[in-house]
């Protein structure tokens, strides 16, 4: 694809903080209407890095592109005004705010108030669960609603790329499920994504391409499919034992 159409490109990242060095010149990038995945092991850098793409963490070095430009001294909350909006781990939502209240928080940068209506009600169409509980405190929610609470309130501020960070962590596996279904249907809508997962199976068969960082370094980088199949991913990522080593492979 051409440049103009990558969306996020990120090159020879080095991130350290507490006197540990967690991401060693990791470069990646994300094209308009792709769903990316960074799969990898506990400790590997993956937080680390979208940290540093969002501007919650200073990179020791390395380039950051975002929609061409440079991110170098932009502020966190300027880049979420440019369209770069991060799911955190642990979802975040406003506890004791209700589920609308959530929702026109994540529009708290528009002036479109008939836009953002539209746009709540377009996110109950989404998540019909939400809409059930629309002026539930969101506090008192399940962790699976409040993941799609996180990810509604996200969409709402109109992203054009979302970062998504162990959006299964914690949940039980019929909701796993159900997250990956929205995922996929929100990445079916165009809307363009990048996501870490610990959950590499489910990952990649949503994902259009992925990454493998390990130690904070990118290890391996190709078609979504492709490393599905692939005798290291299946060995290290999706628990099988596929005698990679005995073969060379």
């Amino acid at each position: 694809m051409a440049d103009t159409e990558i969306v996020l490109r990120v090159t020879d990242l080095q991130v350290a903080y507490g006197g540990i060095q967690a991401v060693k010149g990791a470069s990646l990038e994300v094209r308009k209407g792709e769903l990316v995945t960074l799969i990898g092991a506990n400790g590997a850098g993956k937080t680390t890095t979208l940290k540093a793409i969002t501007g919650l963490l200073n990179p020791a070095s390395g380039d950051i592109a975002y929609m061409d430009a440079p991110m170098d001294g932009i502020r966190a909350d300027q880049r979420v005004a440019r369209g770069l909006v991060m799911i955190p781990e642990g979802r975040g939502v406003f506890a004791r705010m209700t589920i609308v209240e959530n929702l026109q928080m994540g529009a708290y940068l528009r002036r479109d108030s008939a836009g953002i209506k539209q746009d709540i009600e377009r996110m109950f169409e989404t998540f019909p669960r939400l809409k059930e509980r629309a002026d539930q405190l969101a506090g008192t929610m399940s962790g699976g609603e409040q993941q799609m609470l996180a990810m509604a309130r996200a969409l709402m501020a109109q992203p054009k790329l979302l970062l998504l960070d162990e959006p299964s962590m914690g949940l039980s596996p019929i909701m796993v499920d159900k997250i990956f279904e929205v995922i996929r249907a929100v990445s079916a809508q165009g809307v363009t994504m990048l996501l870490v997962e610990q959950n590499a199976n489910l990952a990649l068969q949503a994902a259009h391409r992925g990454y493998v960082m390990e130690s904070g370094v990118i290890t391996m980088a190709g078609d979504a499919q492709a490393m599905l199949v692939d005798p290291r991913v299946r060995e290290a990522y999706l628990g099988e034992e596929t005698g990679a080593e005995e073969t060379g492979v």
